[in-house]
């Protein structure tokens, strides 16, 4: 197979399990916070709120408390023995400025002795990538407990079974999903939130896709010559050189989606290698839960995405 080896995989969750809540990066909103928590605990968890969920920082409104704060806070729970998952409460921005805050080598360490689930998506981008695809965890690129896309039943629904039932989850597909350049390529996942990849580039500690990787991109309120911009800046940095292919997800408020459409055939289409359109994970109304750092085989032409082993042990 290529694309590497997998990465490690935390087991699944059980009722009873501890789980926290962090904010590594923008301001939560409280009362989407407690319907979040509120379905967690539906779901048989014990929640553990971060000391800062609900911070604001003061100079900085934008950020869910100052970054050494937001930091504490997703240590603590990384390094808690019971915690058995991590829920990232939203995105937003700050992740970036939160890694400053981390001691990278002792958290990467942590998964060896105590693997466990990493949840979200958007700016939690760049935390995947290292404690993902740095650490050798397989994590779960996901739908955040404090958004309004997690209130969607489908969306929490896939996020549960995912966590709890993970062999049911292993086929990975959208409604619009189809081939955008045909054909089959079998590798380990990588990628996220395509602007949070373009910050990445050249930050300490956060790696390029492994060699025969599957790209999983997206984003959300970037007009169509932005989109461009970003995949042209890793197009000339080589994140794309050794990928075997690239699965899309949506383009939320992007333009019309045949303009981005456009932007990616003509950006990406030359790699020759398969291309989905609209998996179905992203910043959409239904977001399905994708795990980075699993082996998958993508088939453009059938428009799926299928784990080649249940994302959670």
């Amino acid at each position: 197979m290529s694309g590497g080896k997998a990465q490690r995989r935390p087991r699944r969750l059980r009722g009873g399990d501890p789980v926290a809540v962090v904010a590594p990066g923008g301001l939560v909103d409280a009362e989407r916070l407690e319907e979040g928590i509120a379905r967690l605990e539906s779901w048989g968890l014990r929640v553990i709120r971060g000391r800062h969920l609900l911070d604001r920082a003061a100079s900085l409104p934008y950020l869910a408390g100052d970054d050494g704060a937001r930091a504490a806070d997703l240590r603590e729970a990384w390094f808690d023995p019971q915690i058995a998952a991590v829920f990232c409460a939203r995105g937003g921005y700050g992740c970036l400025r939160t890694l400053s805050h981390l001691d990278v080598h002792a958290m990467v360490a942590e998964v060896t002795a105590r693997p466990k689930v990493f949840a979200g998506s958007s700016d939690v981008t760049a935390l995947h990538a290292v404690l993902g695809r740095r650490a050798g965890l397989v994590t779960l690129f996901a739908p955040m407990i404090a958004t309004t896309a997690f209130g969607v039943p489908e969306t929490h629904e896939h996020l549960r079974r995912t966590l709890f039932e993970p062999a049911a989850t292993m086929v990975l597909s959208g409604p619009d999903a189809g081939p955008l350049v045909g054909g089959r390529a079998t590798g380990v996942t990588a990628g996220g939130t395509l602007s949070l990849l373009v910050s990445g580039m050249g930050v300490p500690d956060v790696p390029p896709p492994p060699d025969g990787a599957i790209a999983l991109i997206e984003d959300v309120t970037e007009a169509p010559y932005r989109v461009d911009h970003f995949l042209t800046h890793l197009l000339r940095a080589g994140w794309f050189d050794r990928v075997a292919g690239v699965a899309l997800g949506s383009w939320h408020a992007c333009g019309r989606p045949e303009e981005i459409r456009a932007v990616v055939t003509d950006r990406l289409g030359p790699l020759g290698v398969p291309i989905v359109w609209e998996l179905g994970f992203g910043h959409g109304r239904c977001q399905l839960t994708v795990p980075l750092g699993a082996p998958a085989t993508l088939d453009a032409d059938a428009g799926t995405l299928t784990l080649l082993e249940p994302a959670l042990a």
